[in-house]
């Protein structure tokens, strides 16, 4: 039903939270096998095998910037005419790719099957193939699947479809002991300040998933403290909360702010007292302060609206709004887990225009007519938004870039800075 719009409100009517606009038409949303690139960087020894099309193939290649030569630890198995018409044995192709990749790969730790929108359209069922796989190279590798199909899903999703699959994996936490998981792909540099902190905090074990290798899986169960990370992984906190794990309820650590109530949040469950917070992230907070007002002049007092595309549009608006000054046009999402979201939504400002969900022209009808300085989108919409004249920022690229905590705030103020400078150069 093309244009349906509704109206919800949060989770009850004089909660305070802000209405939302439910949208749903056309849609403008990137491939969910572009979580690969990042996943593949941080899980070391993990390999991830594609079931797709040359279009798949294409998309990684192009979106991971790597050479022919680098040998990167994904690839594609691509199906051809012939699979698609049923005309050949789906898993007899496979087994012999997956053998060539083992033969040519004996590092792979952990092998991943990734379906794709051309697996899932002739139902190649790679669960079941996973399964037969894994008890034909038990001990030798570990072979999981996950689907990272771009049929009604967006681009982040991927990464929790895979970090969902490997929740059945996770060793069990002994009965009485605890421990804090931080869940979401984090750069290695940001991940270690994070150990720093909840060390000198007084909280530990800390474990993180994903792994930098998977011969380190953390453990979980009824003692396990869950931390999101990333606001997009609903269905593998979800599949943690199954095992036993407690979900902590928090903001995402974007900004001074958010990092600093996602560090309460894990002080206040380990009974570590407002003080030692306090003074363990003061330095860091300072830093942060710091770079912050350098760009705040670049970025106060402009417009910004957000369209649907990495689900980190809530938590990033509310940081540009409340930490740098910023005037919130609409705050577009593809998918509002309001249980997730409920921290970051009480912090937005009351009247902002929150929407989920997408109808694409109706949303572009009402960018034009906002003509915000600022607008986040996905790659598709950028250049044709360009040429209008309206200032855009890539949502993929609040992705790929370290921007979590205290010390990466200044940086991610500075991913909005950049193309209002530059569109304030061009008029010179």
């Amino acid at each position: 039903m093309s244009g349906l719009q509704t109206q919800d409100r949060g989770s009850a009517v004089g909660d305070g939270l802000p209405v939302v606009t439910r949208e749903r038409g056309q849609r403008q949303v990137f491939c969910g096998l572009a979580g690969i690139v990042w996943l593949h960087r941080k899980i070391q020894d993990a390999f991830f095998l594609v079931i797709g099309s040359r279009t798949c193939a294409h998309l990684l290649q192009s979106a991971a910037g790597v050479m022919i030569f680098a040998e990167p630890r994904f690839a594609t198995a691509i199906l051809h005419e012939r699979d698609l018409a049923g005309l050949a044995d789906c898993n007899a192709e496979l087994d012999r790719v997956v053998a060539e990749v083992l033969e040519r790969r004996p590092d792979i730790g952990t092998l991943f099957l990734v379906g794709s929108c051309p697996s899932e359209v002739i139902k190649l069922d790679l669960a079941k193939a996973a399964e037969r796989l894994a008890a034909v190279y038990q001990g030798r590798v570990r072979i999981l699947d996950y689907s990272a199909s771009g049929l009604e899903t967006t681009f982040t999703q991927g990464e929790d479809a895979c970090l969902k699959a490997l929740v059945p994996e996770l060793p069990q936490l002994p009965s009485g002991d605890r421990s804090l998981l931080v869940l979401g792909t984090l750069p290695d540099v940001v991940e270690d300040q994070f150990a720093r902190l909840f060390a000198e905090l007084g909280i530990g074990p800390v474990h993180f998933l994903p792994p930098r290798r998977t011969t380190a899986f953390p453990p979980l169960g009824s003692g396990t403290k869950v931390l999101l990370a990333q606001p997009f992984l609903g269905e593998t906190a979800r599949a943690c909360e199954a095992r036993g794990a407690e979900l902590l309820s928090a903001p995402y650590p974007f900004g001074i702010e958010g990092t600093l109530g996602w560090l309460r949040a894990a002080t206040e469950a380990w009974g570590v007292t407002g003080e030692v917070l306090d003074a363990v992230t003061a330095p860091a907070i300072a830093r942060a302060q710091r770079g912050l007002a350098h760009h705040r002049e670049s970025l106060e007092g402009k417009r910004i609206s957000f369209l649907p595309d990495s689900q980190l549009e809530i938590p990033l608006a509310r940081f540009l709004q409340r930490e740098c000054g910023m005037d919130l046009v609409e705050v577009g999402t593809p998918f509002l887990d309001r249980r997730l979201m409920a921290e970051e939504m009480g912090l937005l400002p009351e009247g902002v225009r929150l929407t989920e969900g997408q109808d694409l022209e109706r949303q572009l009808d009402r960018l034009r007519e906002d003509r915000p300085d600022l607008t986040v989108c996905g790659l598709g919409l950028a250049n044709p938004l360009e040429s209008e004249g309206l200032r855009t920022k890539w949502s993929i690229e609040l992705v790929f870039t370290p921007v979590h905590g205290f010390d990466q705030a200044a940086d991610l103020a500075e991913l909005f800075a950049r193309p209002l400078r530059r569109a304030a150069l061009l008029r010179v």
